[in-house]
């Protein structure tokens, strides 16, 4: 029961981890930069993995999409790979997971529900790695240039999509942890010991219990021998 709780505590953890990961592509804001003026915001400057954008103070936006993947940053086409594995990998791992539970009815024995929730938890930790790393990845970048007193250009800031990346890798690894150790919950459940007492025939049966008929008359002499019986 213990181990059919912590499998649907580590589903609904992993599940809303993946979707975090996942939410993190669309989002706009991967790192922000504004321009302040004397009294209010006059523009306001973000990018993510597919576009960068300026949004003025009417708030009309003018975005740019990237004109070829083979000529970005190394760091964006790294965290554009990692990204699009940390999604694949946690959507294969929440089919495995759904196979492995001990509440569904697909999966065969319990053994071999084990194991591939187990595969569920390792493919789980990977999807967050990766989705960890793209995250830390880019957020090195912007600190890099933020801190570069020779980098002239515009520098930018941490948006909200790393830290929804970095919070969603997080769960996902923690629920594959989980799972992992499932495996082990499984393994500690007790069994009913059963011992073999060899095929056992009719023949032998009836043997045995003439023999035990026998026995009961020997112990319990008949009573019609009198003492002048021998005599």
């Amino acid at each position: 029961m213990a181990s059919t709780a912590s499998e649907i505590i580590a589903f609904m953890v992993s599940i809303s981890g993946w979707v975090l990961v996942s939410s993190t592509l669309p989002t706009d804001y991967w790192k922000v930069s504004t321009i302040d003026g004397t009294v209010i915001t006059t523009a306001t400057y973000w990018a993510n993995l597919w576009k960068t954008c300026v949004t003025d103070s009417t708030g009309v936006s003018n975005c740019k999409d990237f004109p070829s993947m083979l000529a970005l940053d190394g760091y964006i086409q790294a965290c554009r790979g990692l990204m699009i594995a940390a999604v694949s990998l946690g959507f294969f791992a929440s089919i495995f997971a759904l196979i492995g539970m001990k509440c569904t009815k697909v999966g065969g024995s319990d053994k071999a529900k084990a194991k591939i929730a187990c595969l569920a938890g390792i493919v789980f930790i990977l999807s967050g790695l990766c989705s960890m790393t793209g995250c830390s990845l880019y957020a090195n970048k912007i600190t890099t240039e933020f801190f570069d007193p020779l980098f002239v250009e515009q520098k930018y800031e941490l948006g909200a999509a790393l830290f929804i990346g970095w919070a969603g890798a997080s769960l996902c690894i923690i629920g594959g942890v989980i799972f992992c150790f499932s495996i082990s919950d499984n393994s500690k459940a007790p069994r009913m010991g059963y011992t073999y007492n060899g095929a056992t025939s009719v023949m032998s049966s009836r043997t045995k219990y003439h023999g035990r008929e026998a026995d009961l008359k020997t112990s319990n002499p008949s009573k019609q021998f009198d003492k002048n019986a021998y005599v």
